[in-house]
């Protein structure tokens, strides 16, 4: 079951066509990874789902993006709730100066009405949920910006959980870690696609070969291959990707 779908995608910044007619399905409680050099058009592809390039001045988009069988590039569509369906991680990690349980509270309290032991619970589930509790519940006060990069980047994901998405979207999510956090990351997201679906952008292929079940390779604007990770690391079906999978560029 595809939980999300672009047909004959387009996306222009001014002149320049940044993604030249991508069709790719997103499966329900998989984790797909989208690989390709930098300035290939994968993060791109990424923020389309999500409307986040929306924010961006001058940026055109035609074609379809679906999500559950619904255009989401339709006037009708509220992005908000759009984007609370379809949460997002970025980069580098971005924690609010606040403390560690505001962090999380802040997209629940934006959403709903929550008696405090309602939102303690929440708080304590999204931090469970990106595998941090343990090492925080004891100073849920203190702030965010006293946490490690790695514990920083799994509360962005806690934060991203708080408001109960169908979708997470990852642009990167590790690059900025050092291996033991990446480790714990990588591990995460295994267990985070039985709940949610997850799809990732990385530049690190041996992370896509290793926690994808889908990978689709990005080139120059255009979506190359796409298939079971397995068969597009073993057995590529067009000679750009065997050259992009065993180095020969990018």
């Amino acid at each position: 079951m595809n939980i999300l779908s672009a047909k004959d995608l387009h996306l222009y910044y001014g002149d320049f066509e940044a993604l030249r007619g991508i069709s790719l399905d997103v499966p329900e409680h998989e984790i797909t990874a989208l690989i390709g050099p930098s300035g290939c058009g994968k993060s791109t592809f990424l923020r389309t789902l999500n409307r986040m390039n929306d924010l961006i001045q001058g940026v055109k988009v035609t074609g379809e993006i679906t999500y559950r069988g619904e255009d989401i590039y339709t006037n009708s569509v509220d992005v908000t709730a759009l984007r609370k369906q379809i949460g997002m991680v970025f980069q580098k990690p971005n924690p609010f100066p606040m403390s560690i349980f505001d962090n999380i509270a802040y997209g629940p309290r934006l959403h709903e009405r929550l008696s405090k032991s309602a939102l303690s619970d929440l708080v304590e589930q999204a931090l469970r949920g990106a595998a941090l509790w343990d090492e925080v519940k004891d100073r849920l006060k203190k702030s965010a910006l006293s946490l490690s990069g790695g514990q920083q980047q799994r509360l962005c994901i806690a934060r991203a959980l708080s408001v109960s998405p169908d979708v997470l979207l990852m642009d990167e999510p590790t690059s900025a870690l050092d291996p033991a956090s990446t480790m714990k990351i990588e591990d995460l997201m295994g267990t985070l696609k039985q709940n949610y679906t997850v799809v990732i952008v990385t530049h690190n292929m041996q992370q896509a070969a290793r926690i994808s079940d889908k990978t689709a390779f990005f080139l120059n604007g255009d979506l190359v291959e796409t298939g079971k990770t397995d068969q597009v690391f073993s057995l590529p079906k067009d000679q750009r990707t065997e050259d992009y999978i065993t180095g020969r560029f990018g």
